[in-house]
């Protein structure tokens, strides 16, 4: 029996004497043991007055994944590497904690009833058929995998108007637009403007990046983050990615998205109306606020968390992105522009080639040209369909191998 219908008639008993009393809202995290998922386990934390966790999913960190089940107590855990089943199982035994392993039982879980909300926490090409899965069950959703519209902008987009679900952007920078459009809606947007903090290697040259160490491309100097998206905001594709996903989540051309680089990232991003008038949306560098602002959107609920000083930033600049010495976000722009499976070809490209640095196996300045190299020799494909960027991913993943070495 679900332990979740005793809870439900206790709720429906508490509407019936007290209407205006809110129900929690039940939140199933997909890669809750990343940074953004465990951040996002801070938030439900810090307001359990409002949040619930109804599922937890986590790749391969067993120990860490049980900590959370025993400590939030969901219905479920799903554990992406099935040889680690039997040892999260019976660890959670006694917690009456159900458990299951792969793939394939995640997006299956994700369409359970019980879940008000999903959010997206997993890293790269992995976040895109669960978030599908999510959607075709009309689940309401957060997503912090720009990968997913990167690689099927157009057909998560169309899916998701079809089947009536919201897709709430946790990255800073989206949920910063995202609030700057809160009652403009009817207005025309000219213009967004994504900031960029620069990354760990602002300012420096093609002979410096030929040089750089991993230790130092993990260095942001403002952001906590997992070690894939530290170095995408090294090369500067992180934002490649975020043009990539802004033109999905807000219907835009590549020509009205701009990067601007921002070294204090105190302005999250900003939108210019057709009037010329410009919103930010500004605050610390804390990724907890756009988490919450996307699970609890439309409320904004208080929170605990540090507030912005302006006495403690009296400069604030702004840049021109070097496309030159960082090519990744200029492929990016190119992706965009060419369309159909293309963006599919520079994630791929992208996730082996961060990979292969990450293990020493290339150097920094080596990851733009393994992506071009398959950006040219990878098929491309004008509309394609799921299946097709199923293969596009696989083809281009086994390309980027045999260049990376």
């Amino acid at each position: 029996m679900d332990k979740r219908k005793g809870r439900k008639s206790r709720r429906l008993h508490q509407v019936l004497i007290n209407p205006d009393q809110q129900l929690k809202k039940r939140i199933a995290i997909l890669g809750s043991t990343g940074s953004i998922g465990t951040q996002a386990l801070e938030v439900i934390r810090e307001q359990a007055e409002h949040f619930e966790v109804e599922v937890l999913s986590a790749n391969s960190n067993a120990g860490l994944l049980i900590s959370q089940a025993i400590e939030f107590r969901p219905n479920a855990v799903v554990i992406g590497a099935e040889h680690l089943y039997q040892k999260v199982a019976k660890a959670l035994e006694p917690y009456n904690i159900k458990v299951y392993a792969g793939e394939e039982a995640l997006c299956q879980i994700i369409e359970m009833e019980t879940i008000d909300m999903v959010l997206v926490a997993l890293v790269g090409y992995a976040g895109l058929r669960p978030t599908l899965s999510a959607i075709k069950a009309g689940r309401q959703i957060a997503i912090a995998n720009k990968e997913t519209f990167v690689v099927a902008g157009e057909l998560v987009t169309r899916l998701a108007k079809q089947k009536g679900v919201n897709l709430f952007p946790v990255d800073s920078e989206h949920s910063a637009i995202f609030q700057c459009l809160a009652g403009e809606y009817h207005n025309k947007v000219e213009k967004i403007y994504l900031t960029a903090s620069g990354g760990p290697f602002l300012g420096k040259d093609s002979e410096f990046l030929k040089k750089a160490t991993k230790t130092e491309a993990l260095r942001h100097p403002n952001w906590n983050m997992g070690c894939k998206i530290t170095i995408d905001s090294a090369t500067l594709m992180n934002k490649g990615l975020e043009v990539i996903e802004a033109k999905w989540l807000f219907g835009l051309s590549a020509d009205q998205i701009d990067v601007i680089v921002h070294p204090q990232s105190v302005i999250h991003s900003m939108v210019q109306f057709e009037d010329g008038s410009i919103k930010a949306q500004m605050g610390l560098a804390d990724m907890k606020l756009p988490i919450q602002y996307a699970l609890s959107y439309p409320n904004r609920l208080k929170s605990p968390s540090p507030r912005f000083n302006f006495a403690d930033y009296p400069e604030l600049t702004f840049g021109k992105p070097d496309y030159e010495n960082f090519r990744c976000l200029a492929l990016a722009y190119e992706a965009l522009k060419m369309g159909g499976n293309m963006p599919c070809i520079l994630n791929a490209a992208n996730e082996v080639a961060v990979n292969a640095f990450l293990k020493d196996k290339i150097g920094f300045a080596d990851i733009p040209g393994i992506i071009e190299s398959c950006m040219e020799k990878v098929d491309f494909i004008e509309q394609p369909d799921y299946a097709a960027l199923a293969e596009t991913d696989r083809i281009s993943r086994i390309l980027a191998m045999e260049i990376a070495g």
